[in-house]
């Protein structure tokens, strides 16, 4: 029987809002699958220097729509989206077209200001175009365009890359932004965002009362500790495979498996796990994610075992060891997301006090935020130290210079060690502190 009410019509902003983010998205992961790729390659930062400045970039465009989405509401989200996409057009533009370092980082600028736009304005067209039986349907769809564009920017990356250059990938983004800002100029109707947005005052002080919580902050930064691991598809493993395997190898399309496994597995996971406490959810993603770091590490195993760069896939083809630990390391990647995502806002939500679950709802991508500046900066280092630039290294270096760069998966492995030990710490010591609570409420 049809539950009275639900339906998946919507009005035309909402799918225009949908048409926008799928280019959007298309346009962002097809340059940031590379970007660090080609900030050390065409800009000419080094492998450190890669990682402040992409770590930085990636951080400040999860934070940034917590202003920018105040300012949306006050602006109209019609004409705040014009300003996204100009920016986002002229950043992507003008990053391939000058590929100095004063620019790259002026063109960064723009492309996270434009970013952090668009996302609070597309989920919040999705949100206020549907009703409340009716949200989860429009952000199933929301997050499907999300994904779809996610995915299709990664897989048109490689060709662009290898047939054109890396410059071409940023001409592509900008192809794709200005497509969006037409069809916002002529497309997007502006819809009513009176009476719901919050001043810019009141969104610091809500940023500045959840920084205090220290049981909130505490559950952000051991959860930063998975995505810190999963962000290496972006920040170490395009140049790792490139640098070891070979300009012919695709980091692009392997960076698709995690989406693909979270995509065909999240929903037969969270029923799976849905009588189990949020808590215990995100703990197996957590045990889970340093197996995938361990599991890339072993490519060198793989390469003793097949006694030389080629293993053979059930006789049908061969595939270099390198890329056979990546497929396998993502995919479990995805597997853990599959655990945690789901479960770790609801669990999140917990830690609020009572009254201002929705506040600290709106503050749980700082884990994001975090991860990425961690991940970043501490995959320039690991680079630098263990699968350096090849290009800074005399001929007599190359035989020996990447022998231990598997090493670096060892690292980021203990990461999601420490994340999972402290999570059991951290949810001991909640506990406690809850008892005791009660006690003292139930003697008074």
């Amino acid at each position: 029987m049809k539950e009275s009410g639900l339906s998946w019509k919507f009005p035309r902003e909402f799918w225009v809002a949908n048409l926008i983010e799928l280019f959007e998205r298309a346009a962002y992961y097809g340059m940031f699958i590379v970007l660090a790729v080609y900030l050390t390659r065409e800009v000419g930062f080094t492998d450190v220097e890669t990682g402040w400045v992409t770590g930085l970039f990636a951080s400040l465009i999860y934070m940034a729509p917590t202003f920018t989405g105040a300012l949306s509401d006050k602006m109209g989200f019609r004409q705040a989206l014009i300003l996204a996409f100009a920016l986002l057009s002229g950043g992507y533009l003008l990053l391939g077209l000058w590929p100095t370092k004063g620019v790259a980082v002026t063109a960064l600028a723009f492309i996270m200001l434009g970013g952090s736009f668009v996302k609070p304005i597309i989920s919040g067209t999705a949100a206020k175009a549907s009703d409340e039986k009716n949200r989860a349907r429009a952000y199933s769809i929301f997050y499907m365009m999300v994904n779809i564009g996610a995915f299709l920017g990664k897989t048109i990356a490689k060709p662009l890359r290898v047939e054109l250059g890396l410059r071409y990938i940023n001409f592509y983004a900008a192809g794709m932004a200005f497509v969006a800002l037409i069809v916002v100029y002529f497309m997007y109707r502006d819809i009513d965002t009176t009476g719901k947005g919050k001043s810019l005052k009141e969104t610091l002080n809500g940023l500045l009362r959840v920084l205090k919580n220290v049981r909130f902050m505490a559950l952000i930064l051991i959860v930063a500790g998975f995505w810190a691991i999963q962000h290496q598809l972006y920040a170490t493993m395009p140049k790792y495979t490139l640098r070891l395997v070979g300009e012919h190898a695709s980091p692009e399309w392997l960076a698709n498996i995690n989406p693909l496994v979270v995509v065909l597995l999240v929903v037969p996971i969270t029923h799976l796990v849905r009588k189990i406490s949020p808590v215990s959810s995100i703990g197996i993603g957590l045990l889970i994610i340093p197996f995938s770091a361990l599991t890339i590490s072993l490519s060198p195993v793989l390469t003793r075992w097949a006694g030389g760069n080629h293993v053979s896939i059930f006789g049908l083809f061969s595939l270099h060891p390198i890329t056979v630990a990546l497929i396998f390391g993502i995919a479990l990647q995805g597997l853990a997301e599959t655990f945690l995502s789901p479960r770790f806002l609801e669990y999140a939500s917990k830690q609020a006090p009572k009254g201002e679950e929705g506040l600290y709802l709106g503050y749980s991508h700082l884990t994001t935020f975090f991860a990425n500046l961690f991940a970043f900066v501490s995959s320039g280092y690991l680079l630098d130290k263990y699968c350096p630039d090849p290009r800074t290294l005399a001929p007599e270096q190359m035989a020996t210079a990447y022998e231990h760069a598997h090493y670096i998966w060892y690292f980021y492995a203990g990461i999601g060690f420490l994340a999972f030990l402290l999570l059991l710490v951290y949810k001991f010591v909640c506990d406690y502190i809850d008892r005791r609570k009660a006690v003292q409420a139930e003697s008074v």
